[in-house]
């Protein structure tokens, strides 16, 4: 018989003494003879919302983080010296802490840290429904705290955060400030004694296992860790949180970091399987529940500001899972889907010469024929524009042409039957009375529909209009009602606009699987082009959006808490934390969902771009190192930079945080001095360029050629034996000095090799100090000035020939 594998009961036995969250209101089940359930507390009965506990400390009056976390480092380290023992009160904590201070004042500041405490904490639900069962059954129920608070204090502290309910259920308090033990150096045997309960009989439970079970099962009592999250979860909360101080500068009386989605995403999250579902649950869940909270007090604020009936319209397509996410909150008041493009409201703008004249003011750079489209143009006149527009000085022909007085008053007539029209659709589905109010509620993050559709709808409605956003970041002053849950009360612009440069994966996680909006038959039913974004994408998100619902289910269901901070500002900065983390530290199984995504403009036409492409940024990273960026097309850069390490990531957050003002020259802190031969067919001459650093080891060597006369050879050999090289390519200088060089310029250079041999793709061997690539220059085809650019990397240096040593010569031997 083979003996038993040691290595399979280990892990047996280590999973048995695990419980998940969701697992806790079952944890007495199969334990027969029990008499006792001693918990943890925090962690266990009382969840913080912050990161970690000493967030909690940024709430404090007067005090820093750091000096209340000095205070009690300084407190144990006297108790180790006096007393022999590191457990202290928190009274011995002030006394460190305000070592001058009256005892009055030292008590009042003890009175705010566990008034701070009672707002920030909450009961979690399953551990209440396990104490619950347990009472039910007959068990005693204790807590046995490491912890600075005696029992009275703890107690207290339960019942201001939980409630007297859930302190009603707590029979006594073990704590670790008054026995001089924590759990890892014997506090349990002082249970043990005064309970004189069997330890078999009793069940012990916490989440810190080194102290909850190692340092209390060796008393024979039953253990269980309690496992909150998941390491991915765990990775994303630490992200999020590290996100969050470089988003929120601290202020007094604000903890440091905000959190409340902890008990949703330790309750709910293991139980889901589908990684699409998991991905909306926690991460889509938190924002946009947020949202919805904020949004309710925005609605009262309008209906007691404005008198009247406020509606809630959200805007399709984008709108349709903020409205989902309202509808799971199980409000009694009632939202609408409102389809109103941003191509429908501008349609619906042109009730006269001057709003054409703004339109061609604000688009003059744009597409003519999505112009002329947003003008309500038949196709065929549209064809015919465009067919009579010069070859050069297009724009003005263009500017004269839809200035023609007939087309003029076309636009205009066309413009007014299209508002009629939208305005039908409105009072289709809520038939406003004049007086009240559309709240308009969108992702945002300018309100361009709202700009253009706020006039029409007060002029053909009588009704006051209001925009709320997720984000907002106007590139104007409307001076309309207009706000956001992030917006530049709460934000700076560089944050904003930070956030708004990828929000169209939060768009593309959020919009309905439905075409956009073009016009409306004269009842007012939608209009909408078809559907370009592909089937598997639609069914990708309709699985994201299923957990973000969810979310607000599961929020509900988790938390238990009698008094709170301010709902708004702990929502708002836990939605703009959770947001930016997904923007700028993406994790792998996320991107891996949405990296097929693409998105549409939503202009009456049919553009889609993707969302991201990671090919094209290593090669971008390897050419011009992350300023490769400013050329880019696609919507959700950041992503991009999965797998090149966090570093670069926390560079680009950090400088579209602050809006730095960097250079590429910045960025170069060492340089490669390359020999090159360069010859135009007559003369040959010598020199030498100066590769700098890119990525990932690579450089970028710049060789002008002037108008393509000149052939260029890299003497590689007589600094590497080794090297990669990434590409060789031509393009007008121009572009090469261009921030944001246009895509589609560069000539693949065709290169020969002398004394150097390919081993494999895009590594080369060099025989010797001779070896060199020759590059040719490419076909002229104007007068402009050309630059060869070679990207390359070293990977073994040729070694420096060791000087000839020096002969002795004795001057004057001879005579």
């Amino acid at each position: 018989m083979r003996p038993p594998d040691a290595g399979a009961f280990s892990r047996e036995t280590a999973l048995a003494d695990i419980i998940l969250p969701h697992a806790l209101p079952s944890a007495l089940d199969g334990r027969d003879g029990l008499k006792l359930l001693s918990l943890d507390c925090f962690d266990t009965l009382l969840w913080r919302d912050t990161h970690a506990p000493s967030d909690l400390f940024g709430a404090l009056p007067e005090t820093t983080v750091p000096q209340r976390i000095w205070a009690e480092q300084r407190a144990r380290n006297a108790s180790a010296l006096r007393r022999k023992r590191f457990e202290v009160s928190i009274d011995e904590i002030y006394r460190e802490l305000l070592p001058n201070a009256p005892l009055d004042q030292r008590a009042s500041a003890v009175g705010h840290e566990l008034a701070a405490e009672a707002l920030h904490c909450f009961a979690f639900a399953p551990t209440v429904e396990l104490m619950r069962e347990a009472k039910r059954r007959g068990l005693k129920v204790v807590i046995v705290s490491d912890t600075y608070l005696d029992a009275d204090q703890l107690r207290g502290l339960i019942a201001a955060a939980a409630g007297d309910e859930v302190a009603g259920l707590i029979d006594a308090f073990f704590c670790s400030s008054v026995y001089g033990v924590s759990k890892g150096e014997g506090l349990y045997k002082h249970v043990l004694a005064e309970t004189r309960v069997a330890p078999e009989a009793i069940l012990h439970i916490g989440d810190n296992k080194h102290a909850d079970v190692d340092g209390v099962a060796p008393y024979g009592v039953n253990t269980l860790h309690l496992k909150q999250f998941a390491e991915p979860t765990v990775q994303r909360l630490r992200l999020e949180a590290a996100v969050s101080a470089m988003l929120h500068p601290h202020a007094d009386g604000v903890a440091v970091t905000h959190q409340p989605h902890r008990a949703a995403l330790a309750s709910a999250e293991p139980a889901i399987t589908d990684p699409a579902e998991a991905f909306g649950f926690s991460t889509l869940g938190p924002v946009l529940h947020g949202f919805d909270r904020w949004l309710g007090d925005e609605a009262a604020a309008l209906q007691a500001c404005n008198g009247g009936q406020v509606h809630r319209l959200f805007l399709m397509r984008d709108g349709h899972l903020p409205r989902l996410v309202h509808e799971a909150g199980g409000t009694e008041s009632t939202g609408h889907s409102i389809e109103i493009s941003r191509f429908t409201a501008v349609a619906a703008s042109f009730d006269n010469e001057e709003a054409v004249e703004r339109y061609l003011q604000l688009e003059l750079n744009g597409d003519l024929t999505a112009m002329m489209k947003q003008f309500l143009l038949p196709p065929s006149e549209i064809s015919m524009v465009l067919k009579e527009l010069p070859a050069q000085n297009k724009l003005p022909a263009f500017l004269k042409a839809i200035r023609n007085p007939a087309r003029m008053r076309r636009i205009i007539k066309n413009s007014n039957a299209f508002a009629d029209r939208l305005a039908q659709h409105v009072r289709g589905m809520v038939n406003p009375a004049k007086g009240d109010t559309l709240m308009l509620i969108d992702l945002g993050y300018n309100g361009t529909v709202q700009n253009a559709v706020e006039p029409v709808l007060k002029r053909l409605l009588g009704v006051e209009v209001a925009g709320r956003y997720l984000l907002l970041r106007e590139q104007f002053r409307t001076g309309f009602d207009k706000k956001g849950l992030i917006d530049p009360t709460h934000y700076d612009a560089n944050t904003l606009e930070a956030l708004s440069r990828n929000v169209a994966v939060l768009e593309q996680t959020c919009t309905a699987a439905q075409g956009s909006v073009i016009d409306y038959q004269p009842d007012g039913t939608p209009i909408r082009r078809e559907n370009s974004i592909k089937g598997r994408q639609s069914a990708i998100r309709d699985r994201i959006q299923t957990g973000c619902v969810r979310f607000v289910h599961a929020e509900r269901d988790a938390v238990l808490r009698a008094s709170a901070p301010d709902a708004v500002t702990m929502w708002r900065r836990t939605a703009v934390s959770v947001l930016a983390r997904l923007m700028f530290l993406p994790m792998a199984h996320e991107l891996a969902l949405v990296s097929e995504f693409e998105h549409d403009v939503n202009l009456g036409v049919d553009d889609t771009v993707p969302l991201f492409d990671t090919a094209i940024a290593k090669r971008g990273l390897r050419q011009r190192g992350l300023f490769y960026m400013k050329g880019a097309e696609r919507m959700y850069l950041p992503a991009e930079l999965q797998g090149e390490g966090l570093s670069l990531k926390l560079a680009l957050l950090a400088s579209q945080r602050f809006g730095l003002a960097l250079k590429y020259a910045d960025f170069v802190d060492q340089t490669i001095s390359l020999p090159v031969i360069v010859a135009d067919g007559r003369n040959v001459t010598t020199g030498s360029v100066t590769a700098t650093p890119t990525h990932d080891g690579y450089y970028l060597a710049p060789i002008p050629i002037d108008d393509c006369r000149f052939s260029v050879g890299l003497q590689f050999g007589q600094l590497f034996d080794w090297l990669q090289i990434e590409s060789a390519t031509f393009m007008p200088v121009k572009e090469f000095l261009n921030d944001a060089p246009k895509s589609g310029v560069e000539i693949a250079a065709l290169p020969s090799l002398e004394g150097m041999e390919q081993t494999a793709p895009n590594l080369f061997r060099c025989d010797d100090e001779f070896g060199f690539m020759m590059v040719p220059p490419p076909p002229r085809q104007d007068d402009q000035p050309m630059m060869l650019a070679v990207v390359f990397r070293p990977i073994v240096a040729r070694e420096a020939k060791p000087a000839p040593a020096a002969r002795n010569v004795l001057l004057g031997a001879a005579a």
